[in-house]
C-alpha cells in the first residue's frame, strides 16, 4: 500500500460533510452511555481497500488517535454531534456502539487507514447510516487535519458507498455540508450527490444552529475500464479530466466528442498527470488535464476554464501552445482531443477536488496506465522534451 500520510503545512480544511438532520454522529456516539461490560463482539465485517487505504470497523486501541485527532477545532467545528472539547472516554464509547450497529445492520462507521513504512495510522471517520426501508442511507465523515490535502476524504466515501450499493442494495445517499464548506461540497458533488436544498442543524461544538446544504442522489456507478499496467506508487491528490459523453450524430455515425487536454510543464521538466476516480469510465488510468469543450467555446478557452476549476491556477490564451492532437475511436463516439503544452501559469497546482496528480519526467510517463487516446501522445512528448 503506497504511503500517503504526509503532513501539509497551510493546508485547506478537510473536505468531509456532516449528518443532513443531525442524527449521524462521526465520531459522536448515538447514545452517551458506556457500555459496561462489552457485551457485543467485535465484528466480522471484511475490510474494504483502495489503492491507498483501508476502510476496517473500529477497534478499542484506535481510541487514543481517534481523540487525538478529532479533539482539534477545525474538526470538530464541522461535525454537527461532536462536542469540544472532545472528552477522552466518549471515543472508547462510541468505537463499542459501532459494533453494535454493524452488527445490527442500521449504520457502518469505519475507521480511515493508512500504511506508513508497514505500520498503520488512523487518518479518519467514513460512516453511512440506512434508513428504516433500507434505500437510502446518511453518510458523513471526516478526516484529521495533518492529512488534509491528500484526497482521502473522496478516495473513502467512494469506496464506501460503491460497496453499499452492491452489497445493501443502497439507492440513494444523503449527507450535507455547512455552506462555506466548499470543498466538502465538491467532494459530493464529485460522487455523485446533487444539491437537495438549505437547512439548519445543531452543532454541539458551536453550541448552535448552523447553515447547511443538504445533498441526495445516487452515487455515479463504478465503470470498467481496461486492464491497467501495475501503477506506479500513489503520488499526491489531484483531479482528472471528465470523459463526458457526446451529443448525437447523425443515424449510423459516431458522434465526434472534442475534449482539450494539456501538458502542464514544471520548471524541471516534469509533466503533469491525472488519475480518473473511482465511478469515472476508464477510472483508475492516467491523463493529461483538460476536459470538454462546451458549446460556444473554444479549446483554449475550455482549458483556461477546466484548469481553474480543477487545479486552481490561471493560464492565458497566450501561454497555451498547440502541439499534437489524438484521433480514437470508442464504442459509442470518437474522441478528437488537441493536446497543448503550457510552461507557464499563476498560483499553485493543487487538488480541488481531491484526485490524484502526479509530476512525471517525461521518460517516464510509459509507466503509468493510460487511456488509448493518451497513448500515442506520450512517445511524442518524450522525443521533444
Amino acid at each position: 500500500m503506497a504511503v500517503i500520510l504526509v503532513p501539509r503545512r497551510g493546508a485547506s480544511r478537510p473536505s468531509r460533510s456532516v449528518d443532513r438532520r443531525g442524527r449521524l454522529a462521526i465520531p459522536g456516539p448515538p447514545r452517551c452511555e458506556r457500555l459496561h461490560p462489552v457485551t457485543v463482539p467485535f465484528p466480522d465485517f471484511p475490510p474494504l481497500r483502495t489503492e491507498r487505504l483501508t476502510l476496517r470497523p473500529l477497534r478499542l486501541e484506535d481510541a487514543p488517535a481517534l481523540h487525538r485527532l478529532v479533539n482539534d477545532w477545525e474538526v470538530a467545528k464541522t461535525l454537527a454531534r461532536v462536542p469540544f472539547p472532545y472528552p477522552r472516554e466518549l471515543a472508547e464509547t462510541w468505537i463499542e456502539s459501532t459494533w453494535a450497529q454493524i452488527a445490527a445492520g442500521q449504520a457502518w462507521h469505519l475507521a480511515i487507514i493508512g500504511e506508513e513504512n508497514g505500520a498503520e495510522h488512523l487518518i479518519g471517520c467514513v460512516g453511512l447510516s440506512r434508513s428504516r426501508d433500507g434505500r437510502a442511507a446518511e453518510l458523513g465523515y471526516w478526516v484529521g487535519r495533518r492529512f488534509w490535502g491528500h484526497g482521502v476524504a473522496s478516495e473513502a466515501v467512494t469506496r464506501l458507498c460503491a460497496w453499499a450499493r452492491a452489497e445493501l442494495g443502497i439507492a440513494t445517499i444523503r449527507a450535507s455540508a455547512l455552506k462555506d464548506n466548499q470543498r466538502s461540497q465538491a467532494v459530493l458533488r464529485r460522487l455523485g450527490l446533487a444539491p437537495a436544498g438549505e437547512g439548519v442543524q445543531t452543532f454541539l461544538s458551536r453550541g448552535g444552529p448552523m447553515p447547511v446544504l443538504l445533498f441526495e442522489g445516487r452515487p455515479a456507478g463504478e465503470a470498467t475500464a481496461p486492464p491497467a499496467a501495475p501503477s506506479p506508487p500513489a503520488p499526491s491528490a489531484a483531479p482528472a479530466a471528465p470523459l463526458a459523453m457526446p451529443s448525437a450524430a447523425p443515424s449510423g455515425a459516431k458522434p465526434v466528442l472534442l475534449v482539450a487536454a494539456v501538458a502542464l510543464v514544471d520548471a524541471d521538466g516534469r509533466v503533469l498527470l491525472a488519475r480518473r476516480p473511482e465511478g469515472k469510465p476508464l477510472a483508475g488510468l492516467w491523463e493529461f488535464p483538460g476536459g470538454k469543450v462546451q458549446p460556444g467555446e473554444t479549446p483554449e478557452q475550455a482549458l483556461i476554464r477546466e484548469l481553474k476549476e480543477e487545479l486552481d491556477i490561471d493560464v492565458t490564451e497566450a501561454c497555451l501552445g498547440p502541439f499534437t492532437f489524438a484521433s480514437h475511436g470508442y464504442e459509442a463516439f470518437h474522441l478528437l482531443m488537441p493536446l497543448y503544452l503550457c510552461r507557464r501559469w499563476s498560483g499553485v497546482v493543487r487538488p480541488v477536488e481531491g484526485q490524484a496528480l502526479a509530476w512525471v519526467r517525461p521518460q517516464k510517463l510509459g509507466g503509468y496506465a493510460m487511456p488509448p487516446a493518451d497513448k500515442p501522445l506520450v512517445a511524442m512528448l518524450r522525443d521533444f522534451l
